[in-house]
C-alpha cells in the first residue's frame, strides 16, 4: 500500500521559503536544527531541489505550541 493510500489528506510538499515563513526561522537556522535532529528533514526532489512534507512542518509547529503551553502552565 502506498503512503498516499494510507493517509487521509493528500501529501503536500512545501519549499524552503514557505517553511521559513511558517516557522519564523531563517534558512540557516532550519538547516542547523535539521543537523541537530530537532527539525524534520527535507525530501530531495532533484540535485538542487528540496521540500518538506507539510504535515511534518505542521506537526513540528504544533509540538512547539504544546511545549510552550506546558512551560507557561
Amino acid at each position: 500500500m502506498s503512503v498516499q493510500a494510507q493517509s487521509i489528506s493528500p501529501i503536500r510538499l512545501i519549499k524552503l521559503r514557505d517553511v521559513s515563513a511558517r516557522t519564523g526561522i531563517s534558512a540557516s537556522e532550519l538547516y542547523r536544527r535539521i543537523a541537530a535532529g530537532t527539525f524534520p528533514r527535507q525530501i530531495h526532489l532533484g540535485p538542487k531541489s528540496v521540500a518538506w512534507l507539510e504535515s511534518d512542518v505542521n506537526a513540528w509547529i504544533e509540538a512547539r505550541v504544546v511545549e510552550s503551553m506546558r512551560l507557561t502552565a
